[in-house]
């Protein structure tokens, strides 16, 4: 049996590459919960998503995972109205945020799921059906007994590389060196992707600074990109 077979059919309890620290929601990020999600967000049933039918129109998808308050995401749909996007993240207090951003913004290219990322894609999310992926800033889980929980592994970059459509690209971020070591690691050794800077990018690319990053690199942080394109 396959690695990626494995990935689509798991005999074990996974690895999760989160932990729930949610606290108390605002009374905002609850009233954008219940008036907003019904309209961008996405409650997967069995099976594959009909992605036009969420967005309700045919365009490239996007798939952001994690995407914390969402600051990236909004931007980024803001900029290529021809995108569709479809953000996944597990705290409730990020969806509420990135909810109401995208009300206030009228933007209409954005779709929202709560959920585990990694169970979105392994059993919703159609093979050859993405144009991108972004993985931008996850849980380092910098202690070495817990680097198992880090998302980016030989077997979800599998599952990815089935998920993009050919010519479809992968953008990572990090500002935790020895992860990004890591992701250069696994990314390397994958088959399936170009690695057109045959290392770190020398730029972030279309990636936005966000609030988050330039706190980093006020303290010295470094921020390290990988972005790849799908053979």
């Amino acid at each position: 049996m396959t690695e990626s077979a494995n990935i689509n059919e798991p005999r074990h309890r996974p690895i999760r590459s989160f932990v729930r620290r949610e606290g108390r929601l605002t009374e905002g990020q609850q009233r954008a919960l219940d008036t907003l999600y019904p309209r961008y967000g996405i409650e997967p049933a069995e099976g594959l998503l009909d992605l036009a039918a969420a967005f309700g129109r045919q365009a490239p998808v996007v798939l952001d995972v994690g995407f914390g308050d969402g600051e990236a995401l909004a931007e980024l749909a803001a900029r290529h109205p021809e995108r569709n996007y479809l953000g996944i993240e597990v705290y409730r207090s990020g969806v509420g945020r990135l909810l109401r951003q995208l009300d206030a913004e009228g933007t209409d290219n954005v779709r929202v799921i709560c959920a585990d990322a990694v169970e979105v894609l392994r059993r919703h999310i159609a093979p050859g059906s993405l144009a991108g992926l972004q993985l931008f800033f996850p849980d380092p889980w910098p202690k070495k007994r817990h680097h198992k929980r880090r998302m980016v592994q030989p077997p979800w970059l599998a599952l990815v590389a089935e998920r993009l459509a050919s010519g479809g690209f992968l953008h990572l971020a990090t500002d935790w060196a020895d992860y990004a070591e890591h992701m250069l690691e696994v990314v390397s050794a994958n088959p399936d992707f170009d690695n057109p800077h045959a290392g770190f990018a020398p730029d972030r690319g279309e990636r936005p600074e966000t609030r988050f990053e330039r706190r980093g690199l006020s303290k010295g942080h470094g921020v390290w990109d990988l972005i790849l394109t799908r053979r």
